[in-house]
């Protein structure tokens, strides 16, 4: 489990985990464009949980571009779920999908996405319930689980169910009591239930009941099956608009939403990495069976309506040559761009492909990355950049959940530097405040100064920081400490390795500083290491030739 989220063996995971770059509609906006910009043809959901005020936001997560929007009731709930969570959290289903029903019908909205509810779905006549309010599609939990031979032990997340549903012990593995079937045969249950339901209803499916909310009324006091919803008022769920003509968002025209600007109808304007993947060069790479050996390289202008600049290029990579990229296959792709670009720079950037930007970034920076190298150089104007003061060259949240590759910045960069990295080495001339927050492998070389609160909640990599005259209270004692190296020592061998590639690559005035008084730039170096743990680097010795990210990020 550890290695599939990449996270450290023993550390107790949140569940589910947070998102660390959504804090307002506009960045799950970006977040979705960058979704559909790695893998366009995928649909994208959000989950809402119901509670008042769902429908704004679910209004919101629809202009967003995103397919399904999820509307999760407060029954129901995973085994690992605290029980606080389980009987105190959110309102029921039904209450949170007609908000958001109605919300998205009086805004027009209503058929740019598709409804799913969840939340204690349990029989067909729930499900049709669902559907009358406004769901197209239904998500079983708890109730298929228990199909499955699940008893509600409630502790998923600790391996030892009692039954062998959630366990990678094979002597509890041993003791599953169910068969697959058991499940098949459940929902055949709840299609025939379906079936009896509609055809009482004299509807033939699922659709033509969608949003009618002239099929329900309100039961009378005495039909109430259990005194508390005696007094409930449901008038509020039989108001609103009645949905004419519905046409499923699954049966509409696919629409391409990663162009900047869409134009009129379904039509859009490419992006940057179309042009580039239109390219003869990209389209012989990507098309030759035998790639080993090819080098592309092109140069393109870049500004900051360009987004996640390399995202939709790593996808392609991806889908024809495997997770080792082009660099499992012997080949390698060079793209160098002028200008200021956009958010999520070098997002999902693939082994074998390098980008280097004449100028400089905006947030998310090597988000997601896997592999290969992220080069920011700055403008070319040597007045906005010295060894003293070097220029800010990308935003916040840069490296965010990067498993593998290096990213070489030559200048500042904003905060949360490194957030839930993971494995890929990222070089920078400053950063600010959460520096490496929730790190969980890779390194993090900084030459400058850092902000406040660096390593809160990390589990494992490392932080080298160089240069920085006062360190005192930047670290966050809780989870991290740090230490001086030595002079000899392998992590010192392995920062001077470093600066040098960092000179090599961009040309930094700060690095060629260091490098000339080595000794005085390792008088100022601290390694900073999660509590309990030793130096990745302790037995790192510097080679006889000059190394490639690659094979830093392996000896890492």
């Amino acid at each position: 489990i550890a290695g599939l989220r990449s996270s450290k063996p023993g550390v107790t995971l949140i569940s589910p985990p947070p998102h660390h770059d959504i804090y307002s509609i506009e960045d799950l906006a970006q977040l979705i464009y960058d979704l559909k910009m790695v893998h366009p043809s995928a649909d994208v959901s959000v989950k809402l949980v119901s509670e008042v005020g769902i429908g704004t936001v679910a209004c919101g997560v629809a202009k967003a571009n995103a397919d399904v929007i999820q509307v999760s009731g407060h029954d129901g709930g995973t085994g690992a779920s605290p029980l606080s969570s389980i009987k105190h959290a959110g309102s029921p289903w039904e209450l949170g999908l007609t908000e958001v029903h109605q919300s998205l019908l009086e805004n027009g909205l209503r058929e740019k996405v598709t409804l799913r509810v969840d939340g204690g779905i349990k029989t067909g006549w729930d499900v049709v319930l669902g559907a009358v309010m406004g769901a197209e599609e239904f998500g079983f939990g708890t109730i298929a689980m228990i199909a499955g031979g699940c008893v509600m032990a409630r502790v998923c997340h600790l391996n030892t169910c009692p039954v062998g549903v959630t366990t990678q012990k094979m002597k509890l593995r041993e003791k599953f009591p169910a068969d697959p079937e058991h499940v098949v045969q459940y929902f055949r249950f709840v299609a025939d239930e379906v079936r009896q339901v509609l055809s009482k209803l004299g509807k033939r499916s699922l659709d033509e009941v969608v949003g009618d909310l002239s099929l329900l009324s309100a039961r009378s006091d005495e039909e109430q099956p259990v005194a508390k919803t005696a007094n409930l008022n449901a008038e509020v769920l039989l108001k609103g608009q009645k949905l004419e003509s519905f046409k499923p968002h699954r049966d509409s025209p696919a629409h391409d939403v990663t162009s900047a600007h869409p134009a009129e109808g379904d039509e859009v304007l490419s992006t940057l990495d179309d042009d580039i993947l239109a390219m003869p060069d990209m389209q012989a790479l990507l098309g030759a069976e035998e790639p080993k050996g090819m080098a592309a390289k092109i140069a393109v202008s870049v500004c900051n309506t360009d987004r996640c600049v390399g995202g939709r290029i790593g996808g392609e990579i991806a889908a024809a040559r495997g997770g080792g990229g082009l660099d499992a296959a012997g080949a390698s792709l060079d793209i160098t761009l002028t200008g200021t670009a956009g958010q999520s720079f070098g997002a999902f950037n693939m082994p074998g492909t390098t980008l280097t930007l004449e100028g400089e970034a905006n947030d998310y920076v090597g988000k997601s990355m896997h592999g290969g190298n992220l080069e920011i150089r700055g403008h070319s104007d040597a007045s906005r950049d010295s060894a003293e003061a070097p220029a800010a060259v990308a935003g916040n949240t840069c490296l965010y959940g990067a498993t593998g590759g290096a990213a070489w910045l030559r200048g500042v960069a904003g905060e949360r530097f490194g957030v839930r990295n993971s494995g890929a080495l990222g070089v920078v001339e400053g950063a600010g405040d959460h520096l490496a927050e929730y790190q969980t492998g890779g390194t993090l070389v900084v030459l400058g100064e850092v902000g406040k609160n660096v390593g809160s909640g990390m589990t494992g990599g490392a932080v080298i920081v160089v240069g920085d005259a006062d360190t005192e209270g930047k670290f966050n004692a809780e989870y991290v400490e740090a230490t001086p190296i030595a002079a000899g020592s392998g992590a010192a061998a392995y920062l001077q390795d470093v600066v040098a590639e960092h000179y090599k690559r961009t040309g930094s005035k700060r690095a060629a500083a260091m490098l000339e008084d080595w000794d005085a730039t390792l008088a100022t170096a601290l390694e900073v290491l999660p509590k309990g743990t030793e130096s990745p680097y302790a037995a790192y010795a510097p080679a006889d030739v000059e190394l490639d990210a690659g094979v830093r990020q392996r000896a890492a």
